[in-house]
Parts: C-alpha cells; structure tokens; sequence
C-alpha cells in the first residue's frame, strides 16, 4: 500500500511567518493559485478539519470523498497562535518555550509529546484501516506539524522531526508494505504539487 502525506497550501498568516495552528486561517489567493491538479484520482482523501488543508484537498482532489479526521489537525499553539516571534521577543512564556527548545506546553495549548501522540494514534488507526480493507492507497492532506509528528515514528529511514518538512503544497510518499509487521513506513521519494513542482 501507498501512503501519500501532503501539506496543505500556504496562507497569509504563513506567508507573515505567524503561528497560525488550529487558526482556521483560509488558502491565500497566491496560495491556491500555486497549487496544481493532482495527477491522481483517489476516491477518498482523509483531511485535517482545518479549512486550508479541505481547501488544498478539493484544489488537488476535485472529485474525491474528503473525510475530516480531527486528530490530523495542526498543533494547538495555544497563546502563540496569530503572533510571530519578532513580536514575542520579549513575552517571558515564549521565551521559557523556546529555552526549552518548544517542547513544553504552549500556554492554552499542547506540548510536542502530546502533540505527536494524537497524531501517531490517528495516522496508526487510519493505516490499520487501509491495510485491513485491502486499500492499494492513503491519503493524507493535513500540515508540516502533523506530517513531521507521523514520519518521526513512523518514516524510515529515521529521521529528526524537523527533517521530515516539506514546503507548502508538496509532502511525502511511503510504502506501507510492511505497515503490520513493522509498523514503518519506507520513504519513496518527495512528491510536490505545486504548479512546476517535481512530481515522483
């Protein structure tokens, strides 16, 4: 089985460097405009509930069922979300965040473990319906935080979470033949959907 991991567009809170999160911030005009039908023509497409990765899905995926999975949803930056750190130089919460090298709670939100907990238990639990239904493929629209939490567990080769980033519109592709035995997923290659991208 294939699974194709994919980052959704990119918005204006991203393109102002801002943490945006669970910020139900929209595609910016340049970001659905950089996007590019699919190749592919899935008959469903498993997505965060967040608008901007469903907007990236119907852009690439026009006519797949697309099923939102809550636990695919970005980290939640609790206080951090719509400020970007110039302007939190100074906060003593996100300075003590950063010190500990972003690994604590946000204030009002998650903490990286917690974080990446909800989302191996997603991934794990919708891969385990694919393989158990005989599905040839998963896909995934979601976000560079919910992509860089699954493939930390579960890519192979290992990789460092930040390794795992892939810009906004492209992703990852993995094999997941050994999905039950292993449970890994075998890197193939980076895929991109943006318009001029590289495709695998």
């Amino acid at each position: 089985m294939i699974v194709e991991l994919i980052r959704h567009g990119e918005t204006a809170l991203q393109r102002e460097r801002r943490y945006q999160g669970t910020t139900d911030a929209p595609l910016s005009a340049e970001g659905r405009a950089a996007l590019a039908l699919a190749d592919e023509r899935p008959r469903r497409v498993y997505v965060s509930p967040l608008l901007r990765a469903r907007q990236t899905a119907e852009i690439l995926f026009p006519a797949a069922e697309l099923i939102e999975v809550s636990g695919l949803a970005e980290m939640d930056f609790g206080v951090f979300e719509g400020r970007n750190a110039a302007e939190m130089e100074h906060d003593a919460d996100y300075r003590a965040w950063v010190d500990g090298f972003c690994l604590g709670r946000c204030p009002g939100g998650e903490s990286k473990g917690e974080f990446s907990l909800r989302v191996c238990q997603t991934v794990e639990a919708l891969l385990d319906g694919a393989v158990r239904d005989g599905e040839e493929a998963l896909w995934i629209v979601a976000h560079g935080g919910t992509m860089m939490a699954a493939l930390e567990r579960f890519g192979r080769p290992a990789r460092s979470y930040y390794d795992w980033l892939r810009p906004c519109g492209a992703g990852w592709r993995l094999d997941a033949g050994r999905w039950m035995t292993e449970r890994a997923l075998r890197l193939l290659g980076p895929t991109d959907h943006r318009r001029g991208g590289e495709r695998l």
